[in-house]
Parts: structure tokens; C-alpha cells; sequence
């Protein structure tokens, strides 16, 4: 089986498909000056624009990992998510506090799709 890396920059790939599966890197707001809610939407953005050069959507998204710097902002994140997530096909998903690389970083997603 092949493997393809997208987006390869430095230490990581945005994304590796291999046998059939997405795999994303942890994604981080661009504007780290943004509030939890904000960091998150955009780290979605992210994901979409990747999941769409993979040749896949969030439909098919399996599992995500999400960590908070705080845990207390799970709230904030939620409304970013809730209004993102294909409701008629959720993903697994894992939420935990972690301390992020960046301080001004305040989420951090990971996910697992299928392509088509």
C-alpha cells in the first residue's frame, strides 16, 4: 500500500492517507489572538480544507481528539463544534486537558477519516 503525505513541512504532514484512512495532524488556530470559540473554528476550517484535499468531508470523519489548555473552555469549543459537526454522522470523539506547545494556544484537534 502506498502512502500519501499532504501539506509535508518540517517535522510533521498536515495529513497522511494510508490504506483508505485520513490521518490529521494536530491543528492549530492561525490567529492564536483569538478567543477558545474562534481558535476552534478556525482549527475546523483547517480540517475541512485537508479532508478536501484528501478526496473526503467531515461525513466521514471516524474519530477526533480535541485538547484544551483549559478545560474550563470546553463550553466555548463546543458551541465551535456544534455548529460545525455533521450531525447525521458524528464522530468518536476524546476531549482532554493538555498544556499545548504555544501558550496562546488554546485548542488543538487531531482526527481520523475514511475516504470514499
Amino acid at each position: 500500500m502506498t502512502i500519501k503525505r499532504l501539506q509535508p513541512h518540517g517535522r510533521l504532514s498536515g495529513a497522511v492517507i494510508h490504506g483508505g484512512t485520513v490521518y490529521l495532524a494536530g491543528q492549530v488556530a492561525d490567529d492564536p489572538s483569538l478567543d477558545t470559540e474562534g481558535q476552534t473554528a478556525d482549527v475546523l476550517r483547517q480540517m475541512d480544507a485537508l479532508l478536501a484535499e484528501a478526496g473526503t468531508d467531515k461525513s466521514r470523519l471516524l474519530f477526533c481528539q480535541v485538547f484544551l489548555a483549559e478545560i474550563a473552555d470546553i463550553a466555548a469549543m463546543n458551541r465551535a463544534w456544534d455548529a460545525w459537526y455533521d450531525r447525521a454522522n458524528p464522530p468518536g470523539r476524546a476531549t482532554v486537558e493538555a498544556k499545548l506547545v504555544d501558550p496562546r494556544w488554546r485548542v488543538e484537534i487531531t482526527g481520523i477519516a475514511a475516504l470514499p
